[in-house]
């Protein structure tokens, strides 16, 4: 695709009159004092009808991270236009508006903290539309990721699918993965929701939009120049450093001050705009995957064999569709651990591996038996268990989803809440992070389990403190963060950062980061009303 610089001409939803006569109305509106004449105004004017019924705006105002929520009303427009309107009387009335979708956001970037909660729960939808042949899917984004995956292998006969496969997938939306770019289980950049970006149409805050692909539109000088019809709008991009490892922390930024327009949109957590439509990339789907699971004696072994692995595939893991890992206490956590965990080991690999085609599964079988046992790792052939069939596939999936259930019965008892980090670090520096970690969280006797992606680098340290040891336990949680990012690491591989690890954003980068963010963002957004609190205090 040609690349047509950075001027961006917004194509306008509503005609002229209708901004014009939003404008005209909010000029005489201060802020939340003048909601009801906002309502009133909406549905005089557009016919749009707001709820500010605390029963029914509760029901709306959080996400999965337990963050305290409060909006004011609701709005569930039925389209882009309705959406449009929302969003600049917003602006006009200097009212803070919150995204929201299907809510599984575990950081409160879709907690309201006031103002009108925006859903888009209530958008209709298009029928996905699958274009096989150029190796693409058109999608609504209030469409659960994981009916979308199901809609594609249906639809190219299990040729085609969206390989994004977060463990949320069954919860997940469109948006919500496109707004903190979550990961799943392929290692590297391919297994994160921005590799397969392929296209997207955005809302901006002021009601007008932008449609875009990738390549078409990319930054000159550390700016885009936003073209309304009538004037020209410079909105600057970040330029602090970004680590060059799987990052979901915070909007991507470059140095050089080059950056392709979709990559501002996609992991800003609805700062920038609300996405109301994406076109992804589709890959091959291979005919069938080999499923290993095996167990070694600690997590020495475990580094030792990622390296393997590494080496092993030329440094490309994203060849692997899972390089899952069950670490430190994992196993004490486990349902059915006795069926999986091999005499007195006790950390765990999961290895899928594509296979291209069926007839040629037997003979990648007995290759990765031969590679595990001859991986120096201490790898017994005992330990190692091959997922062949559904009842073992199932089995195993049961003993994995029975980890976070049973610490979260753990943590019920102590009346208090699990604390997770999501941080990862370069592999070079894996070994020293895991021991530092490790040693702190024994020293300070709190109970804790780490499990994750091993082939990122990239594990959850689950705490489970007592009420007693609580907040010292949010203390060593600042620790971690500050160890990974003095280990050349990130805060988050894939959750994001919402308003829950706002402190860790400005930890990784620094105050002139978040100034230039905040500059960022008044450029779409002079009073910084959108998603506000997402990533920085406004």
């Amino acid at each position: 695709m040609a690349d047509k610089g950075n001027i961006i001409r917004l194509e306008k939803v509503l005609t002229e009159s209708e901004y014009r006569a939003i404008d005209d109305f909010g000029a005489g509106c201060r802020d939340l004092e003048d909601l009801p004449a906002v309502m009133a105004f909406l549905k005089e004017r557009f016919n749009l009808k707001l709820t500010d019924d605390p029963e029914i705006v509760s029901g709306y105002a959080a996400d999965s991270s337990n963050l305290p929520a409060h909006a004011d009303a609701l709005a569930r427009p039925a389209d882009e236009r309705e959406a449009a309107i929302i969003l600049r009387t917003g602006q006009a009335a200097k009212i803070p508006i919150t995204l929201s979708g299907g809510r599984s956001n575990l950081t409160g970037s879709a907690t309201a903290e006031a103002g009108i909660l925006l859903s888009t729960a209530a958008f209709r939808k298009p029928d996905v539309a699958i274009d096989a042949a150029n190796t693409e899917v058109v999608t609504p984004v209030n469409i659960v990721l994981e009916e979308l995956r199901d809609k594609i292998l249906e639809a190219t006969g299990n040729t085609l699918y969206l390989p994004v496969d977060p463990t949320s997938r069954g919860d997940a939306w469109i948006g919500g993965i496109i707004a903190c770019n979550a990961s799943g289980f392929i290692p590297g950049e391919a297994g994160a929701t921005r590799e397969w970006v392929k296209a997207l149409e955005v809302l901006l805050p002021d009601g007008l939009k932008i449609s875009l692909r990738r390549g078409e539109y990319f930054s000159a000088d550390g700016e885009f120049i936003l073209d309304d019809g009538k004037r020209q709008k410079r909105w600057p991009v970040p330029t602090y450093a970004r680590p060059a490892i799987k990052n979901a922390s915070g909007p991507w930024s470059s140095p050089d001050g080059r950056i392709d327009l979709i990559d501002m949109f996609i992991g800003s957590e609805g700062i920038f705009g609300l996405v109301t439509s994406c076109t992804f990339r589709l890959a091959p789907k291979p005919e069938t995957c080999l499923d290993l699971f095996f167990s070694l004696p600690d997590e020495t072994r475990a580094v030792s064999f990622y390296h393997y692995a590494n080496r092993l595939l030329d440094g490309n893991l994203s060849r692997l569709s899972a390089f899952e890992y069950f670490g430190v206490n994992s196993l004490n956590y486990m349902d059915h651990r006795e069926r999986f965990f091999y005499g007195d080991n006790q950390v765990a690999i999961y290895l899928q591996i594509p296979v291209a085609r069926k007839e040629d599964l037997d003979r990648e079988t007995e290759l990765w038996f031969d590679r595990l046992l001859a991986s120096g790792c201490g790898i017994e052939p005992e330990a190692v268990i091959l997922l062949d069939s559904e009842p073992k596939r199932r089995l195993f999936m049961e003993a994995r989803h029975s980890m976070p259930a049973n610490a979260l019965e753990v943590i019920q008892g102590y009346d208090t809440c699990t604390i997770m980090t999501d941080a990862l670090v370069p592999p070079e520096n894996f070994p020293a992070f895991l021991e530092s970690t490790h040693a702190l969280l024994r020293r300070e006797g709190i109970e804790y389990l780490a499990f994750g992606h091993l082939g990122d680098c990239h594990l959850h340290f689950t705490l489970l403190p007592t009420r007693e040891k609580m907040e010292r336990a949010l203390e060593l949680y600042d620790l971690i963060i500050a160890r990974a990012v003095e280990l050349d690491g990130v805060y988050s591989g894939e959750h994001g950062t919402g308003k829950r690890k706002r402190k860790d954003f400005l930890t990784l980068y620094n105050q002139a980061a978040v100034d230039q963010l905040r500059a960022c963002k008044k450029a779409v957004d002079p009073g910084l009303l959108l998603n506000r609190g997402n990533i920085f205090v406004p």
